[in-house]
């Protein structure tokens, strides 16, 4: 493949002789589990997320378990989300014995449409998730009024938006809890898995804690129902060093949009990723749309030539197997059909951009 959908190449030259370091030191330190490391990389994370709390866990997914739990979401339980996202959304509400209820999501920005929310608002309502799609923000101050309102917890997804802001915010510091995924796709990816949960809260910071470790505030010490939920040492010394670079690499993708845009912004069949003025994007992919029934055709057409793309996601949450609602989410229905993601990371040259759209214009002209 000529033109991969991401690749850690370039990061890697770039930054291998410092990581092998660093992983050589934690193998020289034998503490390979809740090290040093774990503890410098929650203080540092923190402070540039502007929370006031960062607690490192295994993965993106127990992020969001631990992160409902901790905010006091569980069996019975009603969480508003979206259906246009991963499946590890909804199935971290679904694995704490709470139910999902899914709304329709704004055809502009692929998040939730936050009109739709208090319509959904029952006796059991719990939270809502908030999830902020391919690096754009969802618009959090009329989110955050409803939850207000009817006294809902605010958990934010932010496994693709790590870096992008809201108003000069980072996302994940705004609601009660954010949560971040390390996977090694991700704008700051670890070389394995990995996770973060952010509060402002002590309670839910205490708690979350508890929970990443067997429910134990000390050793051997149990008191609630927990899990082995740990960021480990060698992730955690790798993340320090990405860290430095997460502005930077971000700054790079936003490149890549303006690439994107020079050369496909004249393009009538492909729309390209907005922006909105209240969000800082981070473009984790570049998701555009393909009109006229023209998506699969593009896709073989840019793989025959060597380009890669990627559709996320195929089939909406509410329709797998699972689940399997019948809802009206009109938007999500007929983006899922529409959605395309185009090759996209921090060191992705200009040159590469123009051969992906020379193809694209080669398909649809």
């Amino acid at each position: 493949m000529k033109i991969p959908p991401f690749t850690t190449e370039e990061e890697t030259k770039i930054l291998k002789p410092e990581i092998m370091k660093e992983i050589e030191r934690v193998i020289d330190s034998g503490q390979f589990i809740m090290g040093p490391d774990v503890k410098e990389f929650e203080s540092e994370v923190a402070e540039y997320l502007g929370s006031q709390y960062a607690i490192g866990v295994n993965s993106g997914t127990d992020a969001l378990v631990i992160g409902l739990l901790a905010a006091g979401v569980g069996e019975g339980d009603e969480v508003i989300t979206t259906s246009f996202t991963f499946f590890a959304t909804a199935e971290a509400i679904s694995q704490i014995g709470a139910t999902p209820v899914f709304v329709d999501i704004e055809e502009a920005t692929y998040n939730i449409n936050i009109s739709l929310i208090e319509e959904k608002i029952t006796e059991k309502t719990k939270a809502i998730i908030p999830v902020h799609l391919y690096g754009h923000s969802v618009n959090m101050d009329p989110l955050t009024e409803v939850a207000q309102k009817h006294k809902l917890k605010v958990v934010e997804d932010v496994a693709q938006a790590f870096g992008s802001e809201y108003k000069g915010k980072k996302v994940g510091s705004i609601g009660d809890v954010g949560c971040y995924s390390f996977f090694p796709t991700k704008n700051l990816g670890a070389y394995g898995d990995g996770g973060l949960i952010t509060t402002n809260d002590s309670e839910i910071a205490e708690t979350a804690k508890m929970l990443r470790v067997h429910g134990a505030k000390k050793k051997y010490q149990n008191e609630i129902l927990g899990f082995n939920s740990r960021l480990d040492s060698i992730q955690a010394a790798i993340l320090r060093i990405k860290l430095k670079k997460i502005d930077e690499w971000n700054e790079g993708r936003r490149k890549v949009d303006k690439a994107y845009k020079k050369y496909l912004g004249d393009v009538e069949e492909i729309i390209l990723p907005s922006e909105q003025t209240y969000t800082h994007h981070v473009y984790h992919q570049y998701t555009t749309r393909v009109l006229n029934g023209k998506r699969d055709g593009l896709q073989n057409h840019l793989k025959e030539k060597g380009i890669g793309s990627m559709v996320y996601y195929p089939t909406p949450v509410h329709k797998l197997p699972l689940y399997a609602y019948e809802l009206d989410l009109p938007n999500t229905m007929q983006l899922t059909d529409e959605v395309l993601s185009l090759p996209i990371y921090p060191h992705m040259s200009e040159e590469k951009v123009e051969l992906v759209a020379n193809a694209i214009k080669e398909y649809l002209n």
